[in-house]
């Protein structure tokens, strides 16, 4: 991949990050309070292990491409016990580090880095799946607000508590 390549994959998916921070943003916000400690199945995280590791791991993938390394990914440590610090985490930490992205250069985000010992990639295109993996945990986070028969925000339409309007007519 060239560095021009690399500029112009990491302008899109840069864009591409600001709006799904948006809808996670709006989905961490929706969590109950007093269902922190929600789960799904014995197996599954409770509400606020998994929208800790949706924020830290975002923290983690932006840290390690804008670094160009992702030997120093960190422990998450123990979840917040309230939405209002995990939105607050979240506010405060994401923003900066797409910012960081936006500001790499070619050459930067077209250098090959290795995740976790898989064949080495251009950097640029772990936002993608730093896009991707926070998609994911964001959907587990809607099907728990839909189990907690909490409000589900809209995320790409309408959901039974946000539908979409309809379109005008003339």
């Amino acid at each position: 991949m060239t560095p021009q390549e690399a500029q112009g994959l990491a302008m899109y998916m840069c864009q591409h990050l600001e709006m799904e921070r948006q809808i996670t943003r709006k989905i961490l916000a929706a969590l109950p309070e007093a269902q922190l400690d929600f789960k799904l199945g014995d197996k599954g995280r409770t509400a606020a292990e998994l929208s800790w590791h949706l924020v830290q791991s975002e923290r983690g993938f932006a840290e390690g491409i804008a670094g160009l390394s992702f030997d120093t990914w960190r422990d998450e440590g123990q979840a917040p016990r309230s939405v209002a610090e995990i939105v607050a985490a979240y506010d405060r930490g994401i923003q900066p580090l797409v910012d960081r992205l936006k500001s790499m250069t070619g050459e930067q985000l077209a250098t090959p880095v290795s995740f976790m010992g898989m064949a080495p990639l251009p950097v640029v295109l772990y936002i993608g799946w730093m896009a991707h993996h926070t998609i994911h945990h964001r959907a587990q986070l809607s099907t728990y607000l839909r189990a907690m028969n909490a409000h589900v925000p809209a995320i790409y339409g309408g959901s039974a508590d946000e539908p979409m309007a309809a379109a005008a007519t003339s």
